[in-house]
């Protein structure tokens, strides 16, 4: 029998997952600087951390999650985003108690699972970074948020941002427009899709998120959320349009934008690429948003919140597509060269000392005569070759070669194997 990975999934070969290293080292670089600390939280929750958050008419929760009962009939699900059990985490675990600074900065990587049909950087098991932020209502963070992002995205060298923002409100927000919108949208109702007639009641803001064209021909002229601001959102909006025009962040306010999941509240945002690797037109690689009341939504105080999530294959497309080479380190150190039977110890000390002293180094392991293992130090683009045959191994030396140079010198086993640094800088710096 011939076995394959499951549907929907990848496998990332080794010159792939050192792409994938490297963006993530820069994503933890650069959070940093920013104050950001890594979480690590389960990849499987009760079903109710995300039926609960996500909302129950969401496309996730009916559609796309990845849920079962385990044998002590406990109703599981693999994480289909990373929002949800980070604020179950923060909650269960306390962060918002005083000995905490606020607000609480924290950021994640890791495998979501969503049940969609696969296409070009979307899998059923994908890979997200994200970051979230507690304890701070101020719009000031919002925007550090954002700018974060597209830091993060630039620095690996990705160009044609864009920067749609939009604000959700709050409760009176909702509850102002929910109604307006049911109002637009009854009249259409017997040519909404299945979804978007059970969602019109229930929440019709989602309505507003449907993929079906229909529905997007009929809410192109619904009414706008930012009219029905209350006093506060509309002061918070500006001041995040305000502190993004300081920084020179350039951005477009989209009112259609609600995002797919119930808890956000306030600002929102997405940040896009025109790539037609990932389709036509612009698609969203970068997205998220305040949720005010989610920390309260899972058992903790009122404490507001920010982050978002970016899908780490759909990242990798657009590197591709955009022709970004990204700096990879690959460099060997030295590749150490034994010529007969009783070398193999020998080189093998060798190598294990220059690793354990910092440097990269290798040897062969398939008894392959010496022209074939000098191939490969070659091939792999060593930076010295130490070569000992039985002579060296009588002498107790070695032949020390810069392969850019080309000059080679004998040199004691044990200066190798206790200061290989000395030896490069007593032999071959110029």
């Amino acid at each position: 029998m011939r076995y394959q990975r499951p549907k929907g999934t990848a496998d990332i070969l080794p010159d792939e997952a050192r792409k994938w290293g490297y963006i993530e080292e820069t994503a933890r670089m650069i959070f940093d600087n920013y104050r950001y600390r890594e979480i690590r939280t389960p990849m499987f929750e009760n079903f109710e951390v995300f039926s609960r958050t996500s909302g129950d008419t969401s496309d996730v929760v009916t559609k796309e999650m990845y849920d079962f009962h385990d044998k002590g009939d406990r109703h599981i699900s693999l994480r289909p985003e990373g929002t949800a059990g980070v604020v179950r985490a923060f909650v269960e675990n306390k962060l918002y108690g005083p000995e905490h600074q606020k607000p609480v900065k924290v950021f994640y990587m890791g495998s979501m699972f969503r049940y969609e049909r696969p296409q070009s950087g979307r899998q059923r098991e994908f890979h997200q970074i994200g970051v979230e932020a507690f304890g701070s209502n101020e719009p000031e963070l919002d925007v550090e948020v954002i700018a974060m992002a597209i830091n993060f995205l630039k620095r690996l060298g990705l160009t044609g941002l864009r920067l749609a923002i939009n604000s959700l409100g709050d409760q009176e927000t909702r509850d102002n427009y929910r109604q307006a919108l049911i109002d637009y949208l009854d009249p259409y109702f017997d040519e909404l899709s299945d979804d978007s007639k059970v969602r019109l009641h229930k929440n019709p803001l989602r309505v507003l998120d449907s993929k079906d064209k229909r529905d997007q021909e009929i809410v192109k002229d619904a009414p706008s959320i930012l009219d029905y601001l209350s006093e506060d959102s509309q002061a918070h909006f500006n001041a995040v349009k305000h502190l993004l025009d300081t920084l020179e962040i350039d951005y477009d306010v989209d009112d259609t934008m609600v995002r797919g999941l119930d808890y956000y509240t306030h600002t929102i945002f997405e940040i896009m690429v025109d790539s037609k690797s990932l389709g036509e037109g612009y698609t969203t690689i970068c997205a998220g948003g305040r949720y005010n009341g989610l920390v309260e939504e899972l058992g903790g105080p009122e404490m507001p919140g920010i982050g978002f999530g970016l899908g780490v294959e759909r990242l990798m497309v657009l590197l591709d597509a955009q022709d970004i080479e990204l700096p990879i380190l690959d460099q060997l150190d030295v590749y150490a060269v034994g010529i007969g039977e009783g070398t193999s110890e020998v080189t093998l000390k060798i190598v294990q000392a220059l690793r354990n002293d910092g440097f990269s180094a290798d040897r062969d392991y398939l008894d392959r005569k010496p022209k074939a293992q000098f191939k490969s130090a070659d091939k792999l683009n060593a930076q010295f070759t130490i070569t000992i045959g039985d002579r060296e191994l009588e002498n107790k030396t070695a032949n020390v070669k810069s392969m850019i140079s080309g000059k080679e010198v004998s040199v004691p086993i044990d200066e190798i194997t206790t200061n290989f640094n000395t030896v490069i800088t007593n032999n071959f710096d110029e």
